[in-house]
């Protein structure tokens, strides 16, 4: 990491991400698009994006994909400093396939470099000055070593008095509900602020409302509760607070949860009100919601 510390610290696995253009299915495409795309690093993209000392912490492979990823998160002012190069795995693939049904995504990302992330990563980085560390679900299920990380990750942050950021995140094709469910329902306790979406919720822990899953979790910080064209649930401290989605026409719906929690965390750390939190996570998320790319820079 630098010599100073980014104001937000995002940890997780990036991957390259190829989707057709035009818009067909893979089984009928003969051209494509490379970008990247990894929950955290969306996050990071953004939040560099709206002016934010930014921060990712990583492991790709020695590879090409590896070596693109890396540039294309500096091109947009995210450090990557603390991201480190394993020579013994691949940088992971994924592939949008969007059909008439919906956009499904096909991961390729079993042994890959971030998969093998252990607490020594989290030992590279520099707390000191970094107010918020954004953690997902998606990395404690990649690995036993990754799961010790996030939960080396959450302590030490806790141990600088750093905000703990965490996106539920279930992704079915990383892990099994019973395997997912309790360890996603211990972080989330353990997080000062969360996000989840009222439908994984649901999946997870069979809460059908943003109340039931409030309820449900009992967290002693921040809970939003994203129900996709409806809106937003903040509660906090027994406060409810829900601010409508922002109506936008959907092109791919992959990485809205992500701008989503830059939006509002931005606002977080500026001291904003909750509503104001909520309408910017909103905005990013409809930003996102508009392009066939995780991660739609802004102008």
């Amino acid at each position: 990491m630098s010599a100073q510390s980014p104001e937000f610290l995002c940890i997780g696995e990036t991957m390259t991400l190829v989707y057709p253009e035009p818009s067909l299915p893979l089984e009928e495409a003969s051209t494509f698009r490379m970008h990247i795309g990894g929950a955290e690093s969306n996050t990071a993209l953004y939040l560099a994006s709206l002016g934010h000392s930014t921060g990712w912490v990583s492991r790709v492979g020695d590879d090409p994909f590896g070596r693109r990823m890396t540039s294309e998160l500096q091109r947009f002012g995210v450090d990557t400093s603390a991201v480190s190069t394993d020579q013994n795995a691949p940088t992971a693939v994924y592939f949008k396939d969007p059909t008439p049904q919906g956009t499904t995504v096909h991961y390729y990302r079993r042994g890959s470099a971030a998969s093998r992330m252990d607490a020594t990563d989290i030992d590279r980085v520099s707390f000191n000055g970094v107010r918020v560390v954004h953690l997902s679900g998606i990395t404690p299920g990649l690995s036993d070593s990754c799961a010790s990380m996030v939960d080396y990750a959450i302590r030490t942050a806790r141990n600088h008095g750093t905000l703990v950021s965490f996106d539920v995140n279930y992704r079915p094709g990383v892990w099994d509900v019973e395997t997912a469910s309790p360890v996603l329902a211990d972080l989330s306790r353990r997080a000062d602020v969360v996000f989840v979406g009222r439908d994984e919720a649901e999946t997870l822990w069979g809460t059908a409302t943003s109340d039931d899953i409030a309820n449900y979790l009992k967290l002693s910080g921040s809970l939003i509760v994203k129900d996709g064209d409806v809106g937003a649930t903040e509660f906090t401290d027994g406060v409810r607070t829900f601010a409508p989605a922002v109506p936008v026409s959907v092109v791919e719906p992959v990485g809205a949860g992500d701008a989503f929690a830059a939006g509002y965390l931005s606002r977080l750390v500026a001291g904003d009100t909750v509503a104001s939190r909520l309408e910017h996570g909103h905005q990013l998320a409809a930003r996102a919601l508009s392009s066939l790319s995780d991660f739609n820079p802004l102008d």
